[in-house]
């Protein structure tokens, strides 16, 4: 596939495919599914992260943390506020990730409802706002609504992340059309964020338009999560490729995909045939009654 970054922030990102970073059965798991994920960014909690002090050699300290495991000359970690239910919440979060050095970009998330995980939009825009002010690079988890996607990007957000689903339900994208709506009134990136739980699923995200896809439960509680990463990988490619090239058009009867000129009982032959029994050269059939469809369905003689 020829050269086709995501940019967000004027950062450029080689994969399409963010990854996260939590319920893995080990960070060994974990660091070998990113690679087979072709990722090059992924998302930390910025709670799940040692803040007591730096770690020293892999597998030595007694403060081995997940960061660990992540090869940050390959992968530009972005801290998220993931836990947090009020704005204020979120803005501490987002500067206590700053303060440690993690970086000044943040997945902004603020849950409004602990069973669905669904955000709370509004203190979501207040927090918005005011770390977009403090210089932070916003990229806020949302709901598939284009108001308050609109609304975010006025607010200064560098992307917007609509759900696809519910956290962590593998449901797939409920809503495409919104998605759709999203990406066409959208000038920053667009990032589906949530619910994907298959390959088809992220194809599907990224045949809608969307500029990336973000996923952590997916890989991480996959059977096998380095094979499903990989599979990840390709589908996020593969919807891309297939959305730049342009779907035919949706039809509602078939169209043969071989031309009908030539066939054996075209032309002369065809006529022929269509010739009535006893009937002199160059007569032809009476034409069907106008009441019969193309299809040669109508009225039979008992209903006329």
């Amino acid at each position: 596939m020829h050269s086709d970054p995501l940019v967000i922030a004027g950062r450029s990102f080689r994969s399409r495919l963010i990854v996260g970073t939590g319920k893995y059965p080990s960070h060994v798991v974990m660091a070998d599914a990113h690679r087979a994920s072709g990722a090059d960014m992924v998302t930390v909690a910025v709670r799940r992260v040692n803040l007591t002090g730096p770690s020293t050699a892999l597998g030595t300290s007694p403060r081995e943390s997940l960061i660990d495991y992540i090869d940050q000359s390959e992968i530009f970690i972005l801290p998220n506020t993931a836990g947090c239910y009020t704005a204020d919440e979120a803005i501490r979060t987002a500067r206590l990730g700053r303060e440690v050095g993690l970086s000044n970009w943040v997945k902004l998330e603020v849950i409004g409802d602990e069973h669905t995980l669904f955000p709370d939009n509004v203190a979501l825009l207040e927090a918005t706002r005011v770390l977009v002010k403090e210089g932070f690079v916003v990229l806020p988890y949302t709901n598939d609504d284009p108001v308050i996607c609109r609304k975010l990007e006025e607010a200064g957000a560098a992307a917007v992340m609509p759900l696809g689903a519910p956290i962590g339900s593998g449901l797939g994208i409920q809503n495409p059309n919104n998605i759709r709506i999203i990406k066409a009134q959208s000038r920053v990136p667009v990032i589906v964020d949530a619910g994907v739980g298959t390959a088809s699923d992220a194809a599907v995200a990224m045949e809608l338009g969307a500029d990336g896809v973000l996923m952590n439960t997916a890989i991480a509680l996959a059977h096998d999560p380095v094979a499903m990463a990989s599979a990840m990988k390709l589908a996020v490619e593969a919807g891309r490729l297939a959305y730049l090239a342009g779907r035919i058009p949706r039809r509602e009867f078939a169209s043969p995909s071989s031309p009908t000129e030539g066939l054996i009982g075209s032309g002369t032959a065809m006529a022929e045939r269509l010739r009535p029994e006893g009937a002199a050269g160059g007569q032809r059939r009476e034409a069907a009654p106008a009441s019969e469809s193309a299809w040669g369905w109508g009225p039979t003689r008992s209903d006329k």
